[in-house]
């Protein structure tokens, strides 16, 4: 079947009031906005994003950080000093002047420096889980907003076509009551109904505002111009059972993989930090050329350190006691995002079969609707009902047709909510 599509225009009154970043020329006026391209724009601009993306790129090179200590530290100096040496005799006063390179290497240090590059190592591949399931949250929310958007949108145009049935039974009215054959109740009756038609077509077309307002502030572009979007409300069965949607999210979760590798750096952090007990071992060499003028004396030392923590004022125990309890923070961080994990899957599951059940009953109500609106207007056209008929038929008509698009956007939303529940995107 030929998809239809629908346009909306954002007005430009009511974008000007919204603060917000420029589109940066992503969305040009008049594009043609699927649901996929609204949530690649998010991936790719949405303040969260580029935020952690950046702080993912400061762990990478905090891995680097902690590696330098493998490789040797080279230092250059040089300097001039004008000394007084404060005796009274001719000379007290002279130049001093100094050059030296020295270099040093850490030989072995029982492990910290390793230690505590696997702890950079673990806490950036957290920091990847963590963009990742930003990445999913964001995918959620841009999908809720653009069907939100789309829901909103077929309610107006149910809202319009309210408006012409009750514009068109005003006039019926009228024609009635000029020959005689109806009270003025009708007529009086029938612009009552238009008006509050028009006052829900009002709530309607705000509704589609604050709508694209969700939609632009989810894909992180709060001053978008003006597109159109795909009518992407129709129904397609999603087969999936409750176990299978549970393994995959156990398997695949990034939130959970997040979880475990931030425990397991808090076991390394507790490994490094019992190594400030262990001694450590390093190498240092120096030349040096120094004296009160030209030329300089050269001279030169090497030689090795070993440095034995005595004592620190406890400090090492109370960094393991703090490392200790990070690490049993951790683990039980792990067992409830679990938990999380089980309980969002299970509730996922469950509004999808909602929604999935309902559709069926509310296209059938729709059906049901409209028989009964066709009754009750070929009755009044005939000269047979009456205008209260009639407006309750219209009243179960709109009703009806605001439930079925109601519960085809609550299974597409239900469809996006058990995809990122799974660990996916899509």
């Amino acid at each position: 079947m030929k998809k239809l599509f629908v346009v909306f225009v954002i007005g430009l009154l009511f974008l000007s009031g919204v603060a917000g970043a420029a589109d940066n020329g992503i969305i040009k006026k008049g594009d043609l906005l699927t649901v996929e391209r609204c949530v690649n724009i998010a991936l790719k601009t949405h303040p969260s994003i580029v935020s952690l993306k950046s702080s993912f790129d400061a762990g990478k090179s905090r891995i680097g950080q902690a590696e330098s200590s493998y490789y040797p530290q080279l230092n250059l100096s040089s300097g001039y000093s004008r000394i007084n040496s404060g005796a009274t005799t001719a000379g007290n006063t002279y130049n001093q002047y100094s050059g030296s390179a020295s270099v040093s290497q850490n030989i072995y240090d029982f492990g910290k420096t390793s230690a505590q590059v696997k702890v950079q190592e673990l806490n950036t591949e957290a920091a990847k889980s963590d963009l990742e399931n930003l990445s999913q949250q964001i995918t959620l929310n841009v999908r809720q907003s653009y069907y939100g958007l789309l829901q909103a949108m077929k309610n107006r145009a149910v809202a319009e076509e309210n408006v012409k049935q009750f514009q068109h039974h005003l006039e019926q009215a009228k024609g009635f009551f000029s020959v005689g054959t109806k009270p003025k109740f009708d007529v009086t009756k029938a612009e009552v109904d238009l008006s509050n038609a028009r006052l829900s077509l009002i709530k309607a077309q705000n509704a589609i505002k604050t709508a694209t307002a969700a939609l632009n502030n989810a894909m992180g572009l709060p001053g978008a111009p003006e597109y159109i979007i795909e009518d992407d409300l129709s129904f397609k069965k999603y087969d999936i059972t409750f176990e299978a949607a549970l393994k995959t999210a156990m398997e695949s979760r990034s939130d959970m993989k997040s979880a475990a590798a931030k425990r397991l750096s808090a076991e390394k952090a507790l490994e490094l930090a019992g190594k400030g007990y262990y001694p450590s071992l390093s190498g240092n060499a120096a030349y040096t050329r120094s004296a009160e003028k030209l030329p300089l004396r050269e001279g030169w030392n090497a030689g090795v350190t070993l440095t034995v923590p005595v004592f620190s004022g406890f400090l090492t125990k109370h960094q393991v006691d703090e490392a200790a309890a990070n690490h049993k923070a951790a683990k039980a961080n792990e067992d409830l995002v679990k938990q999380s994990v089980f309980l969002e899957v299970q509730q996922a599951f469950i509004n999808l079969k909602e929604a999935e059940e309902r559709i069926p009953t509310a296209e059938l109500a729709v059906k049901q609707a409209i028989e009964n609106l066709d009754i009750a207007n070929g009755r009044y056209s005939a000269g047979v009902g009456n205008p209260i008929e009639v407006t309750d038929a219209q009243a179960l008509h709109t009703n009806a047709k605001t439930a079925y698009i109601q519960a085809l956007s609550d299974y597409k939303i239900a469809r996006a909510a058990i995809d990122k529940a799974m660990g996916g995107t899509k």
